[in-house]
């Protein structure tokens, strides 16, 4: 039946607001199914319940999926930077989804194939993770710093390692025939 199975048509109340060249990728019901609101993936994001507006994939620091329970944990802008953005987690989302079908799998390979560069980097007094994301709509990469707990991120040897780091990660990452 897999060749040919068909896939279920999102009820148009539940549609997100979505734009003009957006698609819907995958969707499944929240909780029992009953009024608790839909997870929807599209080309361009995630939209989930309670939230007005599509939480972009290049936006999701982290996605799980337990079997029955989706995680998601957004991040925020902290501070912008020269040539990056500083970023920091929001708490985690959980939303239990009963019949998932598609859905794991394609926030999975979303938030996945988003990210063009990881590394993880030790700085005075912590370490932090600095990320180039592939923004849709956005020409090259955004780049991201997102501080491990606890590291001091305004202190001044810091931001100047943290520069250092992003700029040597770009200069490494940029294309040799520009």
């Amino acid at each position: 039946m897999g060749l040919f199975r068909r896939r279920r048509k999102l009820p148009a109340t539940d549609r997100p607001p979505l734009e003009r060249d957006e698609r819907v990728l995958a969707w499944a019901a929240v909780g029992n199914g009953e009024g608790d609101g839909v997870v929807v993936a599209s080309n361009l994001g995630l939209w989930l319940p309670g939230r007005g507006q599509r939480l972009g994939w290049h936006e999701i620091i982290k996605a799980t999926w337990s079997g029955r329970e989706l995680g998601v944990i957004p991040g925020e802008q902290a501070h912008e930077r020269d040539g990056y953005l500083v970023v920091a987690d929001l708490p985690v989302e959980r939303y239990l989804l009963l019949d998932p079908g598609d859905l794991p799998h394609q926030v999975r390979a979303r938030v996945t194939n988003s990210v063009a560069y990881t590394q993880h980097h030790a700085v005075p007094g912590g370490a932090g993770r600095i990320v180039a994301r592939r923004v849709p709509g956005v020409d090259g990469l955004t780049w991201t710093v997102r501080y491990d707990p606890g590291t001091p991120a305004e202190d001044e040897a810091v931001r100047a390692e943290t520069d250092a780091l992003v700029a040597a990660a770009r200069a490494a990452t940029a294309p040799a025939n520009l």
